[in-house]
């Protein structure tokens, strides 16, 4: 046997033989060694096919032009007071407006020259007379709106899939729809309740002064003072479980935001055995915590969270290091959630459930069922039409096809690569593209054959004439997968991903392993005429 023909074999027996190691964890995955399992995946079944959560997503984007208003007018008036330029205040005007209010005209001016040099994202307003004070608003450019809008929906993605991952779900699908939409599959998901919680969950971590002089029962009467409002301390009792809420009023202005943290854990109070949650600011952060503490010791600052106050400790010292704590009424659940959405990072806008739909596992077998049964029924038609037209030969070709399906299957694994319904229909077609490469070269050896060449010869002359054209026609098939890949939807991704592999892999079977197969007979035997 020639050394040809031997490295030939072992690069398809070691092929092989990584396939059914990459295959034994999805079918006989009770059985094998935990380093086994470790060492690879079994192939991950889509939405549709295990069941899970289909949910879109609609992001108010318009709340992240609020907070980058809001955190303008923090930013403006440390600059103005560290410029020596007085104002008697700075406020956010509706969604895209802030009011600077200054005692003199000459103060107006130089600010709004500065604000013209160092702010042109800021577009002046009218100015007015209020209370014998001058007024001036500012607006941010559309264009400005319109890009803290297009980022809050992109920055909205990007946290979703963080605290997907940390949530511990598999081959989640996460992508934007539309303008302010976002489509999430969650495949397999146990607990959908929990998982729409936490997706749902704004998580926007506020620290805001206290308004001590306001009388909460009066304010929640209606006789609330202006840059002020109304929020609700959340206090759970462990006893009973139920959950009480204070009215506590609050500055409208945010003094700092979730923004700046860097980490967050959840820990146990050895005091009182329940969980708290320690903060992390990172560099920028722990200046302004310090900041802010040293200049308000005395007061209380309240911790809110998604509008709700979780605590209002008294300020007793300026805080330095860049660590804060959130306590209060938590379970440990939701401790838990909440660390990991602080830690995946707040989203920048509000997020409300516009379709949520659950696939129940039976219907995802009842898909796996009928798939497997396209398969196998277009499977054993390809296997007997090549057996019934090329005779022999055509054992050699369904020998390939054998090949290529667990080789298609074992890629699928490595890639750790999504199988779903649209993605088995992908496999039924590369099950009949498989041959066509065997049609090319067996229709040229027969016509070498009719030419009065030899055995060998003409199948030399059959697979050396027919390869360009192969590769001609699955490169083109395979740009066109690319394609789909590139600019489709999850179930089209589905498809164009089995069909990619599947047109790799029947490259390799119907040339490679056919012609090895075809070297093997011609080696050991004296054939004199090919049934073919």
């Amino acid at each position: 046997m020639s050394k040809s023909i031997v490295m030939r074999g072992g690069v398809v027996a070691g092929c092989l033989l990584l396939a059914l190691l990459a295959l034994a964890p999805t079918f006989v995955p009770d059985r094998l060694p935990a380093w086994w399992k470790k060492a690879f995946d079994p192939i991950h079944l889509g939405l549709d096919l295990q069941g899970g959560m289909h949910l879109v997503l609609g992001v108010e984007a318009e709340k992240a032009v609020e907070s980058r208003v809001d955190s303008l007018v923090g930013q403006l008036e440390a600059e103005l007071q560290s410029r020596e330029l007085v104002v008697r205040r700075v406020e956010r005007i509706g969604e895209s407006q802030l009011k600077i209010v200054a005692y003199e005209e000459d103060t107006v001016r130089q600010i709004d020259e500065w604000l013209s040099a160092n702010y042109p994202d800021l577009e002046p307003q009218a100015g007015e007379t209020v209370d014998g004070a001058v007024a001036k608003s500012y607006r941010l450019s559309s264009r400005t709106v319109e890009t803290i809008k297009s980022n809050a929906v992109r920055q909205a993605v990007e946290t979703l899939r963080n605290r997907v991952d940390q949530f511990g779900l598999s081959e989640p699908v996460l992508q934007r729809q539309g303008e302010d939409r976002i489509l999430v599959q969650l495949p397999g998901v146990k607990d959908p309740k929990r998982a729409v919680a936490l997706l749902g969950k704004t998580a926007r971590l506020e620290f805001k002064l206290v308004a001590e002089q306001v009388d909460p029962m009066e304010a929640a009467r209606g006789m609330l003072p202006p840059g002020t409002q109304l929020l609700y301390e959340r206090q759970l009792n462990r006893r009973s479980g139920a959950v009480a809420q204070t009215p506590i009023v609050v500055y409208d202005q945010t003094v700092l935001t979730g923004d700046l943290i860097a980490d967050a854990q959840v820990r146990i109070d050895p005091r009182f055995n329940e969980p708290y949650i320690s903060l992390d600011f990172n560099a920028l952060g722990a200046k302004s915590f310090d900041r802010i503490t040293g200049a308000n010791v005395g007061r209380r600052m309240a911790i809110v969270l998604d509008d709700t106050v979780y605590s209002a400790p008294v300020i007793r010292e300026r805080i330095s290091g860049g660590s804060a704590q959130i306590t209060g009424s938590f379970s440990e659940q939701e401790a838990a959630d909440l660390a990991i959405a602080l830690r995946a990072g707040s989203l920048p806008a509000p997020v409300k459930v516009l379709e949520d739909r659950t696939v129940g596992p039976s219907l995802g077998m009842d898909s796996i069922k009928q798939g497997m049964t396209s398969v196998i029924i277009g499977g054993l038609l390809v296997v007997l039409a090549m057996a019934l037209y090329y005779n022999v030969s055509g054992l050699v070709a369904n020998l390939a096809l054998v090949l290529n399906m667990v080789f298609l299957l074992a890629l699928l694994s490595l890639f750790k690569a999504t199988l779903t319904l649209p993605g088995i229909a992908g496999i039924v077609l590369t099950l009949g593209m498989a041959v066509d490469a065997n049609v090319l070269i067996y229709e040229r050896i027969r016509e070498e054959l009719r030419n009065g060449m030899s055995v060998r010869a003409a199948i030399d002359a059959g697979y050396s004439k027919a390869f360009l054209t192969i590769i001609d026609a699955n490169i083109t098939t395979f740009i066109a997968a690319l394609v789909l890949f590139q600019f489709g939807t999850g179930p089209v991704k589905g498809f164009a991903v089995t069909l990619s592999i599947g047109i790799a892999s029947s490259l390799f079977t119907a040339v490679f392993v056919s012609r090895l197969v075809f070297d093997l007979v011609l080696e050991r035997f004296q054939v004199k005429r090919l049934r073919i």
